[in-house]
């Protein structure tokens, strides 16, 4: 009887201890969980996000797609917004992410679990995925930042997601994380075809010097690839990780009509991208730098 104990005691103090070591950090913005109104991006692609967090759905006669999940809590809002689109939630066959965070993953194992979605992810961010964040050089440590989902299936550069006849093709765009990465797709837009990129921006958040992670000692050459891979590409539409990046609130307001023209900026796309290279510049100088999410 008192092994028993022993043995149930032990058994409640390491569940109890695995459901503390999810901690999500606290969210940088209220735009991060306030919702928006879901909508048309152009052709078969649709933002189904938060305000800040973007997530995106491709929708085919095969299935949907769902790029992104936002924070742990967002569940609720993305099957919702899904719904209102005209779309069936336990449709969603595939899961992508851009990076590996929990302001994009946090919702990512819950959904694979209610739709049995399959999760593909860049192979640089599978450990990370796979141990809900603890081995993250940022927001790693002591406790995951989301729950652990392991990848159906690991995603190299250039590799195509094909789904009813619509393929999204992957680009790794390391810095952010080992393995952030951008989708690139050409959808029918009524009146002619449009390459939409969907962009993960390489942001910096440490404050220190590159070498001073030694969780990521090829971050700072992984960043220099991703501007120039990035600086390079030629599409038609552009969005991002997060609405702000892209300037959701000027490009659309709940209740706008479709018009895709909205999101053609190749301007805004150079600009921002000219921004984060003066930051790594900077960086690279050995200057402290702000945290940008």
């Amino acid at each position: 009887m008192k092994k028993l104990l022993i043995l149930i005691c032990l058994l409640y103090i390491h569940t109890f201890g695995l459901a503390q070591k999810i901690s999500e950090p606290a969210a940088m913005s209220a735009e991060w969980v306030k919702p928006y109104a879901p909508f048309n991006i152009v052709g078969n692609s649709y933002y189904v996000g938060t305000t800040d967090l973007a997530c995106y759905l491709v929708t085919t006669s095969g299935g949907n797609i769902l790029i992104n999940t936002g924070l742990a809590a967002s569940t609720a809002l993305i099957k919702a917004s899904i719904e209102k689109l005209g779309f069936k939630f336990a449709d969603t066959k595939i899961l992508l992410t851009t990076q590996a965070h929990f302001d994009h993953m946090g919702a990512m194992a819950e959904i694979k679990k209610l739709t049995g979605a399959k999760f593909m992810v860049d192979r640089g961010d599978a450990g990370v995925a796979t141990d809900g964040g603890l081995s993250d050089y940022y927001f790693g440590g002591n406790h995951s930042p989301f729950k652990p989902i392991k990848a159906d299936r690991l995603l190299n550069d250039n590799d195509v997601i094909k789904l009813g006849g619509t393929k999204l093709t992957m680009l790794h765009h390391p810095g952010h994380t080992k393995g952030s990465c951008s989708f690139m797709l050409t959808v029918n837009g009524k009146k002619r075809m449009h390459k939409v990129l969907i962009a993960n921006m390489p942001t910096i958040i440490i404050e220190n010097r590159f070498a001073d992670v030694k969780a990521y000692p090829e971050m700072a050459q992984d960043y220099a690839y991703t501007l120039k891979a990035m600086k390079a590409l030629k599409f038609d539409i552009w969005v991002a990780s997060h609405a702000s990046q892209f300037n959701l609130a000027k490009k659309h307001q709940p209740g706008d009509k479709y018009n895709p023209a909205a999101f053609v900026d190749r301007k805004g796309y150079d600009a921002q991208l000219n921004e984060l290279q003066k930051a790594f510049d900077k960086k690279v100088a050995g200057q402290r730098t702000a945290k940008i999410y």
